[in-house]
């Protein structure tokens, strides 16, 4: 059985009451985009962690992808906790992973109170995949291939790679603000205030696209407007530069006013934007 193992980043450092609010934000966040993307899941948590079945686990794990909050996805195998079922099932799920003269490690972690330690763990697996694999070799520094064992409590789940999502905070954990977006600066300073939490409720001319991919729900300010949203914002979010700095009039408005590309090239700006539809 296929399982997607989700892990938080900074949530993880919180008290424990804001953790909890915070997790379960990020679970209808999780629910919310796989639902958007037309992706059947179920969405569990459980010390920390939180887990996905799903009918289709790559087209879940794209889509977790762009949820903030989530440092990274893994598709996993989940077996029992016993140490020789674990070792059949990690020698099973090499056979395909690995080619004759390529070289591989163990990484093993576990939680809970077992009868063996993750150095064990990680030693008799290897071993298994070793003698189940002709032409391979161990190394233990820059592998070819690496294999990931997490035992927690009565389960274990085997998995080959760590999916890198972009993290920050859970939307919609930071409040609303109202995001000015005219050009490609302006849509990554939103993105960026997303990132870090914050619903935008957008106002501007430029193509916001890239927005909805992180947000199902993202709202649009018509352009007369009017201070509708005002009451709901707790900041407004601006594209400047550092060179449009000296014509901002800030005290024209009653909330804070944040700039989060202003430290960034126009070069910089491009770049990051690049980076993050390449990984739509």
């Amino acid at each position: 059985m296929s399982v997607i193992l989700v892990r938080y980043s900074e949530i993880g450092l919180k008290s424990k009451p804001i953790r909890k609010r915070f997790e379960t934000q990020l679970k209808d966040n999780m629910m919310n985009m796989l639902i958007r993307d037309k992706v059947e899941a179920l969405v569990t948590s459980d010390n920390s962690r939180l887990y996905v079945s799903a009918s289709d686990v790559n087209a879940a794990a794209r889509s977790l992808r762009k949820v903030f909050g989530i440092a990274s996805v893994s598709v996993a195998e989940v077996y029992g906790s016993d140490m020789k079922e674990i070792c059949d099932a990690a020698a099973r799920y090499s056979a395909t992973r690995i080619k004759k003269g390529q070289s591989f490690a163990v990484r093993a972690r576990r939680e809970g109170t077992h009868t063996y330690t993750s150095m064990e763990l990680g030693k008799e697996a290897g071993s298994s995949i070793f003698l189940a694999n002709d032409g391979i070799t161990v190394n233990l520094t820059d592998p070819d291939v690496t294999f990931y064992i997490e035992v927690r409590n009565n389960r274990s789940y085997i998995f080959g790679s760590y999916i890198k999502a972009h993290a920050g905070l859970p939307l919609g954990s930071q409040g609303r603000v109202m995001a000015e977006v005219n050009d490609e600066r302006g849509l990554l300073s939103a993105w960026l205030m997303m990132k870090r939490g914050c619903k935008a409720i957008v106002h501007g001319t430029h193509d916001i696209s890239l927005l909805k991919e992180f947000d199902p729900s993202l709202k649009v300010a018509e352009e007369n407007d009017n201070g509708r949203h005002r009451k709901e914002i707790l900041g407004i979010v601006s594209g400047a530069s550092l060179d449009d700095l000296n014509n901002i009039d800030v005290t024209k408005y009653d909330v804070p006013v944040y700039f989060p590309t202003m430290g960034m090239s126009d070069q910089e700006v491009s770049d990051m934007l690049k980076t993050i539809r390449s990984e739509l």
